[in-house]
């Protein structure tokens, strides 16, 4: 995937990899954390084959900058999203978002004005309480956590990847999703980035999911271990006219645990 994201953008966050593939209408992919664009690889290249897919590693992730005092908030990154849309010169694409991917593209839609023409989001953070019990620890003694040596950092972020999933992750894929938060740079990325998560930029739009006004599709993993399928309906509900999609057998990480059903529900979504 490294290879798909050749551009790069100066956004005012940083610099953002991105890349795009296929052609047709435009799907843009949002991921969450602790991963990256990596992480919708293969539903991708499925989409591309009918549309054009747009991929982007959020500032703070992946192959994106990472650099000390970064905004990496959910309204930096929604800024970013804001950028580069206007920098694709993309008015109302459809987007597909996992993660906190859903609240950033939540907050652009609600609070920013953006326009979408679907909005397909997975296993998303945007009604509280969110965050694994790992998550919110780790944002209670972030200072602390952020000197562990390499060798335990390391372990207890491929510990908690492995948390994602249901199913047990490729090793290569892992070792993949694991890199970019390795060295000094990257540790440090990965302890800002959770140190910086608040709740109250997901609260601002919650009373205003009645707004949205676009299709929606909200899919989630029945396995879900860090948000489970319970808030995913309650979403759901709060959004007119959204369907709800439960996927048996997968975790948070639903891209990897059931691949093909989430492609198959993506593509008749974005068809229709």
């Amino acid at each position: 995937m490294g290879g798909t994201l050749n551009e790069r953008f100066t956004s005012s966050h940083g610099e953002v990899a991105w890349g795009r593939m296929g052609g047709g209408s435009p799907v843009v992919l949002l991921h969450g954390t602790p991963f990256s664009s990596l992480v919708w690889r293969e539903t991708a290249e499925a989409l591309s084959a009918l549309h054009t897919v747009y991929l982007w590693d959020m500032p703070g992730y992946g192959l994106s900058e990472k650099h000390e005092g970064q905004d990496v908030s959910l309204p930096a990154q929604q800024r970013v999203l804001t950028e580069l849309l206007e920098h694709w010169g993309l008015e109302a694409p459809a987007v597909v978002a996992h993660d906190i991917g859903g609240a950033v593209a939540l907050r652009a839609a609600l609070l920013g004005g953006v326009r979408y023409r679907r909005l397909a989001l997975v296993d998303v953070v945007a009604l509280h309480p969110w965050g694994s019990p790992f998550y919110r620890l780790v944002q209670k003694h972030s200072e602390v956590l952020g000197a562990l040596p390499p060798q335990m950092h390391e372990a207890a972020v491929g510990a908690y990847i492995d948390g994602g999933a249901h199913l047990s992750l490729r090793a290569e894929l892992r070792e993949a999703l694991i890199r970019p938060w390795t060295g000094a740079e990257g540790q440090a990325a990965f302890y800002r980035q959770i140190a910086q998560a608040d709740q109250g930029h997901t609260a601002e739009f919650e009373d205003r999911l009645g707004e949205l006004s676009v299709p929606v599709a909200v899919a989630w993993g029945a396995e879900d271990g860090w948000i489970p399928p319970e808030r995913g309906e309650a979403l759901a509900a709060r959004i007119p006219g959204a369907d709800f999609h439960l996927l048996p057998g997968a975790g948070h990480l639903v891209q990897e645990d059931a691949p093909g059903r989430l492609t198959a529900l993506l593509s008749a979504f974005l068809a229709d």
